[in-house]
């Protein structure tokens, strides 16, 4: 029989309304299993780890990403898959982030919450835990059969660092136009087969260190120098650009100037597009062919959630610049696919 941890961070699915102020609240696990009878039924045993303090997922850190980790690596051994209860905003960063720290992971470690309160009567709660549940302990031939970091939404199974939150009313609350969904769940639970990762070696490496001095450089028509030198002069690291269409920029010469100056000063500068679809193409328009020879990296189709936690994830393990540009313009983890 498989044996499932499941870890309850906080979020929605968790909470229940006060009958007096009317605002939502955090429960405890106990609660939402009084909700769940169903989860007596599964042919697998649930264990249960609760933060001690519930977290609402607009306050999660790297603090809390380093402790999912260990959680999983001092488990590993132990269970056959995990499920993450987390709250649903920044659920993608927190997949994505995982999902770079858990390398060679062949186990499921599946993500999943709620759009309404478990208590709620037209809750996706339930069904979204006993599916995510039933994937996480899901095998074939002796092997899980999503070995990957994942998230579970509304019937759908998404590789975590190409999903992102894009509802906050529909139930449909998560989408990845870049990659196919790995599973839909419906009368069967159908896998894509093809579309899912496998660790060419089984032993698992948990990576802790995460530097978050990452600064965002979002382009609009009409941002003023003083603007982007604020950002680019920063004290970080690394710098997200979301630039637009295919990776375009302004080819100002102040702008170009200013992001040469902080490429020669050591930082990494990643080109992103504001596009949800489709990739960024360096040199393919006279606006970007600059940033190119300047030493911009490419972030291809990634997510804005993937391309944060990356470069938190990279700058982690190096302090050479032109390495990290190097490894974030690879796919490590399937959160990009290089054109």
């Amino acid at each position: 029989m498989n044996q499932i941890l499941i870890i309850y961070t906080g979020g929605t699915i968790g909470m229940m309304r006060d009958p007096k102020t009317k605002a939502l609240k955090p429960i405890n696990f106990e609660q939402i299993m009084d909700n769940v009878p169903e989860l007596e039924r599964l042919d697998c045993r649930v264990m249960v780890h609760s933060f001690d303090e519930i977290i609402d997922s607009s306050n999660m850190s790297p603090a809390v990403w380093r402790q999912l980790a260990e959680l999983i690596e001092s488990n590993y051994d132990k269970v056959d898959g995990f499920v993450i209860l987390h709250g649903s905003d920044t659920m993608s960063f927190t997949a994505s982030a995982l999902s770079f720290m858990l390398e060679n992971l062949a186990k499921p470690v599946i993500f999943t919450g709620s759009q309404l309160p478990i208590g709620s009567i037209r809750t996706d709660a339930k069904d979204n835990l006993m599916t995510a549940i039933e994937i996480a302990r899901a095998t074939k031939n002796g092997k899980a059969r999503v070995p990957e970091v994942c998230v579970y939404f509304d019937y759908k199974l998404f590789r975590g660092n190409r999903s992102f939150k894009y509802n906050s009313v529909k139930f449909e609350a998560f989408r990845s136009p870049n990659y196919p969904i790995l599973a839909e769940s419906g009368v069967h639970m159908i896998y894509s087969v093809n579309d899912i990762r496998h660790p060419k070696d089984d032993q698992l490496i948990v990576h802790k260190e995460l530097m978050g001095d990452v600064a965002v450089l979002k382009l609009y028509p009409g941002i003023s120098p003083k603007v982007v030198e604020a950002i680019v002069t920063a004290d970080v690291r690394g710098i997200l650009m979301e630039t637009f269409g295919a990776g375009n920029t302004t080819t100002e010469a102040w702008f170009l100037d200013l992001l040469r100056g902080a490429i020669a000063n050591g930082k990494v500068i990643l080109d992103i597009s504001q596009c949800k679809v489709g990739t960024v193409e360096l040199g393919r328009y006279e606006t970007s062919k600059e940033l190119k020879e300047m030493g911009v990296a490419n972030g291809y189709d990634m997510t804005y959630e993937a391309a944060v936690t990356k470069m938190m994830y990279l700058l982690g393990q190096t302090t050479d610049p032109i390495q990290v540009k190097e490894w974030l313009e690879a796919d490590l983890r399937g959160e990009l696919t290089v054109s």
